[in-house]
């Protein structure tokens, strides 16, 4: 690829250079251990990617180096993470360069590949259908990117914010959207009462946090894979929407957790 055709967030030519050269190793034309058959059965045993490099000219190294330049971000990070786990670190037949340094820097590279995302945490006592819908949210990111991931993110903070209102008995409907659930939760949950040293300001970035979350809805329903959509969203802004996300859970799990005494229905 280009450098100007590059996606935002994928590999550059060095740094497949670089994964090849000194994590992998090439002797003699050979990279690693690779043969031909090694290397076609690899991106769906390592990296659950169907791809053919029999349609690719050249020898494994450079087809090796095709496939991943070809691919996007997020499948650059699944090839970077099947790399790791292919050719261990421990692995006594390994090139010198092939360092704990540099397994670190690759793996700084696949998160950079699948695009910052804010730290996905457990919240406290969050029930079946949160912990469940967090799991699948990090199942999928790895695996398919930021787009797949937004459903069960959104899952994930509506089943928790109505988890802390069951919790604190704060009345609310069934029904009840993210945001309304925000407000109920501003309105009766005794920890919210307290929003530190500067409450206008924190009051102003809830009252924000209701508003995206209005917005939330809408691109769950009509742009992500929640439903056979014809139009997703693309990884730049699916991150955007799961970032926030999971800010608010954040927030909230860290200010609020569950409190002892309140039924959390599952």
């Amino acid at each position: 690829m280009e450098k100007s055709q590059r996606q935002p967030h994928a590999l550059s030519p060095g740094e497949i250079q670089r994964i090849v050269n000194r994590w992998i190793g090439v002797e003699g034309g050979y990279l690693g251990d690779f043969s031909y058959a090694s290397h076609a059965a690899f991106y769906l045993e390592y990296c659950d990617i169907d791809v053919d490099p029999y349609q690719f000219e050249g020898t494994t190294r450079q087809r090796f180096i095709e496939i991943l330049g070809s691919r996007p971000p997020h499948e650059q990070a699944r090839i970077v993470r099947g790399v790791l786990e292919r050719f261990p670190l421990d692995h006594e037949h390994r090139p010198a360069t092939r360092t704990e340094a540099l397994r670190d820097e690759l793996l700084r590279l696949a998160d950079r590949c699948e695009g910052f995302m804010v730290p996905s945490e457990l919240p406290p006592q969050a029930s079946v259908v949160v912990s469940r819908a967090i799991s699948d949210a990090d199942a999928l990111l790895k695996s398919t990117g930021a787009t797949s991931g937004v459903d069960r993110v959104h899952t994930a903070l509506h089943g928790y914010l109505i988890s802390l209102c069951q919790a604190e008995r704060v009345p609310h409907q069934r029904d009840a959207t993210m945001s309304a659930l925000l407000k109920a939760l501003r309105r009766g949950h005794p920890r919210l009462q307290d929003l530190g040293p500067r409450p206008g300001d924190i009051e102003r970035i809830l009252n924000a946090c209701a508003t995206i979350l209005d917005a939330l809805n809408p691109l769950r329903n009509r742009a992500s894979a929640a439903h056979p959509n014809e139009l997703l969203l693309a990884p730049e802004e699916a991150t955007l929407v799961i970032n926030t996300a999971r800010t608010v859970l954040s927030y909230l799990a860290a200010k609020l957790g569950t409190p002892a005494g309140g039924r959390v229905e599952e």
